[in-house]
Order: C-alpha cells, then structure tokens, then sequence
C-alpha cells in the first residue's frame, strides 16, 4: 500500500510545487482546491511505479493553458475527473494510475481528485520535474512517436457558453496542438487526460520520484516560515528552498521591463528584464521561465534547469505576478541534479518553441548531455 495523501500534505504540495512551477503551472489557490477537495471526499493514495503491475494503464492529468494571460477561464474540479472518465470510456480499460505533466502550483496536485473519486492511483512519477510550455515536453518520449495515442480535454468558462468536452485519437504531436486550441477557445485553462501507457513504459521514461519531491520541497519550506516568522522569514525561507534543490540564487535585482503577451494559442510569451546597462538579465518566458541571458547575451541557464523568481519572502513569482519595479530573486536549478524523462531529452520538441520564442534551446540542453540519457526510450 502506498501513502494515504492527507491534508497535511496539501500545503507542503502547493508550497513546493509553486516553487517547480518556474513561473507558471497554474495558481496555487486551484490547487488547493483540489487537494482540500480530494482529501475531504476520499483517500488519494500516493504510489510509486514498483507498485504497479508493468501491464497497468497509466495516463497524464494535466491542465493545459495559460491562465496568467487572461482571466476568462473557468476549470472545476468535477472537469479532472470527466476528463479522466472520457479517457477510460476512450480506451476500453480502467486506468490504474495518473501520473501529471510536470509539478506546478497546481499540476502538482492534477491527479488526486479523480484519485479520490475513481479510485486511481497517484503515481510518484512526472513528465517533467518543472512546469514547461508544451504538452510534447512532458509526453516521457511520445511526441515523436508516430503510435495513435487518445487526448481528453473538459472544462471552460460556463458564464460565456465556452464549456467544451473533447476526445482525440491520433499521434501525440498532431493533437495536443488540438487541446491547447481547445484551452483558448474554453477561456485560456482547461483539464486533460492523455496518452495512456502502461506502467512498464512509464519506469522507463518518466521523471520518477517528482511528487515526493515536490512534497519534500514544500515541507521544508513550511517548516522554515514557522521557524522565521516575522522579521528574516524570507530568508529562512529562501535558504531552505536552496538547500532541499540544490540550486542557488542566480540573480537578484529590480524589474526593469517586462515584455509579455497572450497569444490565441494559449501561450504567453515575451521577455522580464532584471536590472540595466551591463548588469541587466534576461529572463526569457513561454509561460514558464525558459532561458536566462546575461548583458552581453551569454546563455546562464536554459530548461529543463529549474528557473523560478522569489520575492523577497520567499513566495514563488508567476509570470503573470511581475511588475515593473518589483525585486525578486531568480532561483537557477541545473538540470544536472534532478531527474530528467525521456520528453525533455527528446530532440523533437524543441523546434516549436524555439520558433515561437525566437532563441535557441535545443543547442544549450544537449550541449553537454550524455548520449546514455538522449538514447533513453
């Protein structure tokens, strides 16, 4: 039996998942919504892949959008459990477990409601460590795989008749651009269930161990605010986040620009600038902080490094939060220290984001890659 998920666990979840989030993965009010609900109405229960049997149905719940730039979305917690309802009617099969994307305020927590209510597993497993723009990216491989694959989505703002269910079956890379559609067109977030997989595929190219992780994060981070409540919190709190990821403060300074935009394809993309003159940083975003540039457009940090801004307490940033003016503190991750899936090593899903974005990516994530990690499938 794995861990009973317990509402202890879901500030620890939000706290540290916000700090994965690397400037998006939705908002942290939702993702407590989720696990208050989930652990109020059942028994989510948190399992690693071991605890499966290698035939067992696994499938990603996700949130696909980018709430940041708009405000017209609308996603209920009932929309992760239809989503995953649609996925098992779809497939003809029970799903075992539900593993999620990526971490994030809330992605983190995606898989406990419908745990809660149909008796799916929580697995231990993510398809990326941090939060990311793309469904390809935390696809564990799939996005080049040319095997139909089946995609739910279900959500939407009901006020403005934007409510929409979705199934898709076909290759993962010709319709997740499908569900991102949907996400606009549904006010900009909605959930998702996809690509089915069985668990034996799921040790081999997820990021094991990302939920613990996440929780150990936000555990620690709990313990250091109670610990330095009132004056130097922040620092406590910034000093536990480094020593539990390994990261370190990379830049630290006032936001001087910030040139950030929503596009119908449910991205927001653009550019923070820290500081001026030769002492100014780059902070690249599509949705999530993607790339950090020095003055003199030296590449300091590129995903899957983990990148994510700190206010002065402590408090992860989204994108959406910055403002001209406002101090922050720019947490650096490399992707050498923590777990990397088959999907973020996967070659073919950077080409669309470095066409949107404008900068290279690919090119920094593999310079220095081992070929044993790019090979594995």
């Amino acid at each position: 039996m794995g861990r009973i998920l317990t509402e202890k666990d879901v500030e620890p979840a939000v706290r540290g998942g916000s700090v994965y989030a690397a400037g998006g993965g939705g908002w942290a009010d939702h993702g407590r919504m989720l696990g208050l609900a989930a652990v109020r109405i059942g028994k989510p229960e948190l399992v690693t892949v071991d605890e499966l049997d290698k035939n067992d149905w696994v499938a990603t719940a996700a949130a696909i959008g980018a709430p940041a730039g708009t405000t017209a979305w609308e996603m209920q917690g009932v929309d992760y459990v239809h989503a995953v309802r649609l996925l098992q009617e779809a497939l003809g099969e029970p799903i075992a477990a539900l593993m999620v994307g990526q971490n994030g305020r809330s992605s983190t927590l995606n898989g406990w409601l419908p745990s809660a209510i149909l008796g799916t597993k929580v697995l231990d497993a993510v398809g990326d460590i941090r939060a990311h723009p793309t469904g390809d990216m935390g696809s564990i491989g799939l996005a080049a795989s040319p095997e139909p694959m089946i995609q739910t989505a279900v959500g939407g703002n009901r006020a403005d008749n934007r409510y929409i269910e979705l199934v898709v079956r076909g290759a993962t890379a010709k319709v997740s651009p499908i569900l991102r559609t949907a996400s606009d067109m549904s006010g900009g977030f909605i959930a998702s269930a996809r690509n089915p997989v069985r668990a034996s595929y799921v040790r081999k190219n997820a990021a094991l161990g990302g939920i613990s992780m996440a929780l150990a994060l936000g555990e620690a981070i709990v313990a250091a605010d109670g610990k330095g409540a009132g004056k130097g919190s922040g620092t406590a709190v910034i000093d536990a986040i480094c020593k539990v990821t390994g990261g370190h403060i990379a830049v630290s300074g006032r936001i001087a620009r910030k040139d950030v935009v929503y596009t119908n394809a449910a991205f927001d993309i653009g550019t923070v600038v820290i500081g001026a003159g030769d002492k100014a940083t780059t902070l690249h975003v599509m949705n999530e902080y993607m790339a950090i540039d020095d003055a003199g457009g030296t590449r300091l940090a590129t995903f899957p490094d983990v990148i994510t801004t700190l206010d002065k307490d402590g408090e992860p940033l989204s994108v959406g939060q910055l403002h001209v003016g406002m101090t922050v503190h720019v947490l650096h991750v490399p992707k050498a220290i923590i777990p990397l899936s088959a999907g973020v090593l996967d070659p073919s899903v950077y080409p669309p984001v470095e066409a949107a974005m404008g900068i290279e990516l690919a090119r920094y994530v593999f310079a220095d890659e081992p070929k044993k990690k790019r090979k594995k499938k």
